[in-house]
């Protein structure tokens, strides 16, 4: 399979070239989507000499069938719903609460564990590069987006190694610029642009967002 990447550090290389534009300015900050988002997001804010956070997401799991994804929710309480599939499927409000509720609990305990007690960036007034790893259904960029959009940012800019065509344009509606580096068809799967694509760890998300992580 040609153009893939080696890894995400590598991807995250590739990603930092194609954004060079937003290289060592005041007003630019680098936010990746855990887990797998943050080593990508890593090199490009290393290479742009941009501050490094997270944005952090989670999936709401149908219920009975927790792998499909009913929606997301994000930071600064927002919630996406893919409606049309709720519908279909008969979940009432009440179950999309339970759910909720336990991702929920689990995206507060990842922020408190990745921050360590460090107050967020702040994004107000700034341009925002939002990185993740690769953009397969987009439910969970979008919930980032709009998380990202209630803190009043100048400009949002979705940067990723690897998503469709057809992702990339439907991103352009929504935020300032799409950055994608490789934008094969079929798509199928973020992994398979991959020749390494690991789950990455809770330790490894902490050790890249430490201000104390050396450079390698």
């Amino acid at each position: 399979m040609n153009n893939r990447f080696t890894d995400r550090r590598e991807a995250g290389q590739q990603l930092a070239a194609d954004l060079g534009e937003y290289a060592d300015r005041d007003d630019v900050v680098v936010l990746g989507l855990p887990r797998g988002g943050v080593p990508v997001a890593n090199e490009v804010a290393r290479a742009l000499n941009a501050p490094l956070d997270v944005v952090v997401v989670r999936k709401l799991g149908v219920p009975g069938h927790e792998e499909l994804a009913m929606g997301a929710i994000a930071s600064n309480d927002v919630r996406l719903l893919h409606d049309d599939l709720v519908e279909r499927a008969g979940i009432t409000e009440q179950e999309i609460q339970r759910v909720e509720a336990g991702e929920r609990a689990e995206l507060e305990r990842r922020e408190a564990a990745y921050r360590s007690g460090r107050e967020p960036v702040s994004v107000e007034g700034k341009t925002v590069l939002l990185v993740d790893d690769g953009i397969a259904t987009g439910a969970s960029m979008r919930a980032a987006v709009r998380s990202v959009r209630s803190q009043n940012p100048a400009r949002i800019v979705v940067a990723v190694p690897a998503a469709s065509p057809r992702t990339c344009d439907a991103f352009r509606q929504l935020v300032d610029d799409v950055v994608c580096t490789i934008t094969p068809e079929p798509f199928r799967a973020v992994g398979l642009w991959y020749q390494h694509f690991p789950q990455t760890t809770d330790a490894q998300v902490e050790d890249l967002l430490s201000p104390r992580a050396p450079a390698e």
